[in-house]
């Protein structure tokens, strides 16, 4: 059940929380075929001939007024499910919503705009749809089209406009007509830099006007910087709610596969301490290292076969297998590698690339004056390369290989480019691939 609380202005006596969601489930039936829906929706089936799914499963958190919230958590885990029946998209299974404020939601890329009219008509419509007068959206329509800055093709029907256009408009007009609590599912990603930096500043200004934010994002950055609280969940269940720096620790050890158990709820209070996500370069359990990563089905991968990669990782500060590390922290890249025959001074290499193939920065022992020796045929060595993570917060691709010489060739034993992904989670993200790190200060000479 969803209540909704009337439309209040802030400062109306409102109750601390203005988003309450108690026990919510979300239940599809997923049937083997349509003939099997179809006996069902008409009752003419005597047995369960569908399999019942769980997009969501005793689901309870509150929103206070005034916080920005994050929903975090993988693909298909049902942070947009829960923002869909919080707005009234969906109805829950079982439990209850409650609502407490007018809520402006920009959920997905077309969600509330006619394809046919155009973005003039539109604005006049979903203003209309919030509870707005026409005389209402005259006033706000200048800041409208000021912060989505589309020019003439406000004019023009939304069917023509790139994501981008669509994106700036929408929430334009999400985030200019006044509401009480903003909710906003992933929907900044297909923005420019430009936009997203307006949007985010224009957060902060309803964070001052004690006005309430709750959005899905997979930039682990923006939650740290904006979020007051980040609640996690996965695959239907909330696994725990927090400080967002907590929050994202979890996420990263669920991201390489080290659930928390959620017969035994994390209690933040306590501290979060599975050691499943710890490395241990003395065990011996028959498991790699490498396993606790999802790599890249297409790694381009070659080499002579004198020496052999057969086992990598990225490690934290905390000392976890993660592949998500935070700006600014320490943390380490170890390579394995088998020799298959004598090598001498083999030469282990380390890069980062950009999403488009731009190489961000690499090393190697050569370059680190680490000579290795003569590796003998049968051994096998570890490469470790700790440093501080200087790189913008954003998404890399990480290559690792081993090479050397036979004499005066240049060699490459094996080779894995973009063998897995690497998330750098940011709150300050300077110009360029890479943080000067400057200390800056300013004084009055005049």
């Amino acid at each position: 059940m969803i209540k909704y609380n009337g439309i209040r202005k802030i400062g109306d006596n409102m109750s601390d929380f203005v988003i309450n969601v108690e026990h919510v489930d979300k239940v599809y039936k997923l049937y083997d075929s349509n003939r099997a829906r179809v006996a069902d929706t008409l009752g003419l089936s005597r047995k369960k001939n569908y399999k019942e799914h769980y997009a969501l499963k005793d689901m309870s958190f509150t929103v206070k007024r005034g916080e920005c919230v994050g929903l975090i958590g993988t693909n298909g885990s049902g942070k947009s499910t829960i923002l869909k029946i919080i707005t009234g998209v969906l109805s829950p299974t079982a439990g209850e919503v409650t609502v407490d404020g007018r809520i402006s939601a920009l959920l997905e890329l077309g969600a509330g705009f006619n394809q046919e009219y155009t973005g003039m008509e539109n604005i006049y419509l979903n203003g209309t749809m919030l509870g707005y007068s026409k005389e209402e959206i005259d006033e706000k329509l200048d800041d409208i089209l000021s912060f989505a800055d589309i020019g003439d093709f406000v004019f023009q029907p939304v069917k023509t406009y790139s994501s981008g256009m669509f994106v700036r408009l929408a929430f334009a007009v999400a985030i200019n007509i006044d509401p009480e609590i903003l909710i906003v599912d992933e929907a900044l990603s297909v923005g420019d830099v430009f936009f997203q930096a307006k949007c985010y500043k224009k957060f902060e200004e309803f964070k001052a006007a004690g006005k309430t934010i709750l959005f899905v994002s997979h930039d682990l950055g923006a939650i740290s910087k904006y979020c007051d609280k980040a609640v996690l969940i996965n695959k239907g269940d909330k696994v725990a709610e927090g400080t967002p720096k907590d929050m994202i620790d979890i996420y990263k050890k669920i991201l390489v596969g080290q659930e928390p158990a959620l017969n035994s709820k994390v209690d933040m209070a306590d501290g979060f301490s599975a050691d499943g996500g710890k490395h241990d370069d003395t065990a011996d359990n028959g498991t790699t290292w490498k396993s606790n990563y999802q790599l890249n089905p297409n790694v381009n991968e070659y080499g002579d076969g004198r020496a052999s990669i057969v086992d990598f990782a990225i490690i934290d500060d905390n000392g976890n297998y993660t592949n998500a590390i935070m700006k600014g922290s320490t943390f380490t890249v170890k390579s394995k590698v088998h020799f298959n025959t004598d090598i001498e001074n083999p030469i282990f290499t380390l890069t980062f690339k950009t999403l488009k193939g731009i190489d961000v920065t690499g090393t190697n022992t050569m370059y680190e004056k680490c000579d290795v020796g003569l590796c003998k045929e049968g051994s096998e060595y570890v490469a470790t390369f700790t440093q501080k993570m200087d790189m913008q917060g954003g998404e890399y691709l990480m290559s690792i290989s081993c090479t050397g010489f036979d004499g005066v060739d240049f060699v490459a034993y094996h080779r894995l480019y973009d063998v897995m992904n690497l998330t750098v989670v940011s709150t300050k993200n300077t110009v360029g691939f890479y943080d000067m790190n400057s200390m800056v200060s300013v004084e009055q000479v005049k």
